[in-house]
């Protein structure tokens, strides 16, 4: 029976692989963890197993995002940092595809204490490695500010996704009062806090969702999924495990010493914006697909992160 999900992977796609890198392309299967349809499992000439991932275009820079992930590739890995080497990156008319080299490890099920422990140390590898300008950290401040809604500031240049999910962060309030005054309350702890003046770091943008961190034995083999990596400070990274440590009390330990290096790196005023753009993303996904059930625990998670960042500063 052939798998539906591949059946979704146009053939223009593979044929565009297989002009453009020069080798012939066979599907061998879908891979487990990817959130793209187009997310598989191929061969190339010469028995090279690989990994093609296939996003549908939705903007006209989608294409050019794309090459902009395959640099920061390179530069982290001659850094050490533990991602696959992007082996290439093309276009059609109706998707944008990469494929990079295939790890043979598991999507981690769960942050644990000791995969926290082994990320924090590969997002150090993060710092001072900011080389594109694609920048999260003004981003983020936007977001947290709700500065510039109406238009986007020629100092401050953003992507179209950018753009478009916060124009729909801005619809938040609209949702239901406890969301209206879980986001009246982040924009009152970020109120007059200045934009950030430089974006020194490289960031991964979704680091903590485990499936984009691959183990063996318990032990970290490969972060993927950079497609939205750029530059900023390797904080948004920490922030993001900040709120996945709130699962389960086993990682309580850890997210004090997460806390400890977002204060350290970036200071009290700093860490509320990243902290609020963060829960505000997270309040943006659940809204936007309908699921309204899962709104109230965001709520309730949101203002206990607000309420602990306070008691820290």
């Amino acid at each position: 029976m052939t798998n539906p999900r591949l059946a979704t992977l146009p053939v223009a796609v593979l044929h565009d692989v297989g002009r453009t890198m020069g080798a012939e392309v066979s599907v061998l299967g879908h891979l487990r963890g990817g959130i793209n349809d187009g997310a598989v499992r191929v061969e190339l000439a010469g028995g090279t197993t690989a990994v093609l991932k296939a996003a549908p275009r939705t903007h006209p820079d989608q294409l050019d995002e794309t090459l902009r992930a395959q640099r920061i590739v390179e530069r982290m890995r001659r850094c050490g940092y533990p991602t696959p080497a992007w082996l290439g990156v093309g276009s059609t008319a109706t998707h944008v595809w990469h494929v990079m080299d295939f790890v043979d490890a598991d999507p981690a099920p769960e942050l644990t204490p000791s995969l926290a422990e082994q990320l924090m140390a590969i997002i150090e590898l993060q710092a001072g490695q900011g080389s594109e300008p694609y920048d999260h950290w003004s981003y983020a401040w936007r977001v947290a500010t709700g500065a510039s809604w109406a238009g986007k500031p020629r100092d401050l240049p953003e992507t179209t996704e950018q753009l478009l999910l916060r124009q729909s962060m801005a619809r938040l309030p609209a949702h239901s009062v406890e969301v209206s005054a879980l986001v009246g309350r982040l924009r009152q702890q970020c109120a007059g806090v200045p934009p950030p003046r430089r974006a020194p770091d490289m960031v991964h943008a979704d680091i903590a969702t485990p499936s984009n961190v691959l183990v063996r034995d318990g032990a970290v083999v490969a972060v993927v999924d950079v497609g939205n990596a750029g530059s900023g400070t390797r904080a948004i990274d920490l922030t993001a495990l900040v709120w996945t440590t709130y699962r389960d009390a086993s990682l309580d330990d850890v997210r004090r010493c997460l806390w400890t290096r977002i204060l350290d790196q970036v200071g009290g005023e700093a860490a509320a914006v990243l902290t609020a753009a963060h829960i505000l993303h997270m309040l943006e996904v659940p809204i936007r697909h309908g699921r309204c059930d899962a709104v109230p625990d965001v709520v309730e998670r949101g203002h206990l992160v607000v309420d602990e960042l306070i008691a820290l500063r």
